[in-house]
């Protein structure tokens, strides 16, 4: 009877052990969709209203009311007040326009960010065993436009930044197939995006070889959960036709219900994740 327990204790036990492998090989260990094709930028739609100095408005020419009146006749008739002239109206003078920042033409152009010459990466820290480690994932499949005259930086744009997850890596295949299959669902939700909707701290021109710091604000979305973040954004102007620059923000897992797989090493996952896009970007020829 023991043995027959024992047998049967045995079994049990491998049926358990190939669940938990095929469990794994479906979920975490089946080998994700590959990229749908080379990331491209969804085209700005540029905002060509540009603001012009305000102009005077035709003034309406008053008219007068007659100034002489018609000689009373000579029958009698019971004395009437004097008449008094209407008083005729004045044209007040139309106050001159003042320029103002948001007045200054501007001509926009539109950069491109070089997918070859960018990356975007993330970092967050773990705990292994009791030893601290900072995970890094990087890729260089990110794409996006804005538009800016750096004489008129009041003027600038910013495009939807896409970032391909399918093609995040980490220095670990089994961690990358964590990430696509089961972190970011990338099967599903190919693309991280960022909507810009509001910038902030622009000074009014910038110059070649200058740098300006700034923010942008947006909505973020990860798999299909949306939450609005802050980057701080570096831009150096290199020349007429190309900037370089960084963004950067702390987004918490939690908040996008990232939620890490349970492995055996790993004993604790930071809730704070921190982004970075390093970017070239490039004016049409």
């Amino acid at each position: 009877m023991n043995k027959r327990n024992l047998a049967i204790g045995g079994a049990a036990a491998v049926l358990v052990i190939i669940v938990v492998v095929a469990i794994l090989f479906s979920t975490v260990l089946r080998a994700p969709e590959e990229a749908s094709g080379t990331i491209e930028a969804i085209p700005l739609a540029l905002n060509t209203e540009t603001p012009v100095p305000a102009t005077e408005e035709p003034v309406e020419e008053p008219t007068e009311a007659p100034t002489d009146t018609p000689e009373p006749a000579d029958e009698e008739v019971e004395a009437e007040p004097e008449p008094t002239e209407e008083p005729t109206a004045t044209v007040e003078p139309t106050p001159e326009p003042t320029a103002t920042a948001t007045e200054i033409p501007s001509n926009p152009v539109i950069f491109t960010i070089d997918p070859s010459q960018s990356q975007v990466s993330f970092e967050i820290d773990e705990d292994l065993v009791g030893v601290r480690n900072t995970v890094v994932g990087v890729t260089d499949q990110v794409a996006g436009q804005m538009a800016f005259d750096i004489t008129n930086l009041t003027s600038t744009q910013l495009g939807i930044i896409q970032i391909n997850a399918r093609t995040l890596v980490t220095d670990s295949e089994f961690r990358n197939r964590s990430i696509r299959n089961e972190i970011l669902d990338t099967n599903n939700f190919e693309f991280i995006t960022f909507t810009p909707t509001e910038i902030t701290e622009l000074p009014d021109s910038v110059a070649v070889d200058e740098t300006v710091t700034f923010l942008v604000t947006g909505d973020l979305t990860i798999r299909d959960i949306t939450q609005s973040v802050t980057f701080v954004v570096t831009v150096t102007v290199i020349s007429e036709t190309e900037i370089a620059g960084s963004a950067s923000t702390i987004v918490s897992r939690e908040a996008f219900s990232l939620t890490i797989p349970q492995v055996q090493d790993v004993a604790n996952v930071e809730d704070e994740v921190e982004l970075y896009i390093d970017f070239v970007a490039t004016a049409a020829e």
